[in-house]
């Protein structure tokens, strides 16, 4: 452990599984005290918090969406193990559908929990971060939030929206010693992803052709989004903010299909 995050504590949602997993274990690597969450209190949740141990992890169950419920998650945090240096907003649904299937209580749960979810946790730990005068909130945006793929909706919107909520805090607050990041992760082989490619008709082909749309001919690790949120989470990037980084194997610079 080289305890790049030593002494900070750092606030990971939708951190039970995929993504979210990897950069809990990865800040606890790096010295960081972590609180896990999820909407879910089930085996995913049970068994990262036995992993990490109690003693550098803390499992709290919210759903992102309830701003009362968030702010009771940042209050326990804080009794627990002080004021949070760092967030990262990770927890979010996939909604991908046609503009007029749409069902309006699907369009409002995308952005409850993709867009409103990310503010909700953001408004509760802004106090306590200007108020020690550093922070670092990243935001786990999307390559949906770059680039459209008809059939996706509401999902992009949302993106879109995450990244413009990214730059507006980050400037809002530079001033006062806080940065707002964004990673845009591709296709990454999530648990989610496993499922999707298992519940084609021939799950290796679908696998081979999707990696085969990348130019490195591979599909992403949740790790290798996890590292670039560290370097983030650190004070490394001290002087980034109001950025957002593309984890995509080069895919949305591609010209064509």
């Amino acid at each position: 452990m080289s305890g790049r995050l030593a002494g900070k504590v750092a606030l990971v949602t939708g951190s039970t599984l995929g993504i979210g997993a990897a950069i809990a274990r990865l800040f606890v690597r790096e010295g960081a005290r972590v609180v896990l969450n999820s909407h879910l209190h089930d085996d995913a949740a049970r068994r990262i918090a036995d992993e990490l141990g109690s003693e550098r992890a803390l499992f709290v169950q919210a759903d992102v969406a309830d701003p009362p419920a968030v702010q009771a998650m940042v209050d326990h945090a804080g009794a627990r193990f002080g004021a949070i240096d760092v967030l990262v907003n990770n927890a979010g649904r996939n909604f991908f559908n046609d503009p007029l299937a749409l069902t309006p209580d699907d369009w409002r749960r995308c952005m409850a929990v993709d867009l409103e979810g990310a503010w909700h946790c953001t408004r509760a730990v802004l106090p306590g971060m200007l108020a020690q005068g550093a922070g670092s909130v990243i935001n786990i945006a999307s390559v949906h939030g770059h680039k459209i793929i008809p059939g996706c909706f509401p999902y992009p919107v949302a993106k879109h929206a995450l990244i413009g909520m990214t730059r507006a805090l980050g400037l809002q607050y530079a001033a006062q010693g806080l940065r707002v990041n964004s990673i845009s992760p591709g296709l990454i082989l999530t648990e989610a992803i496993e499922a999707s490619f298992a519940a084609s008709a021939d799950p290796a082909a679908e696998r081979a052709k999707q990696a085969d749309l990348l130019p490195c001919k591979r599909i992403g690790q949740p790790e290798e989004v996890a590292y670039t949120a560290l370097f983030l989470a650190s004070d490394e990037a001290r002087f980034i903010n109001a950025a957002d980084i593309l984890i995509d194997g080069g895919r949305s610079q591609l010209y064509h299909e």
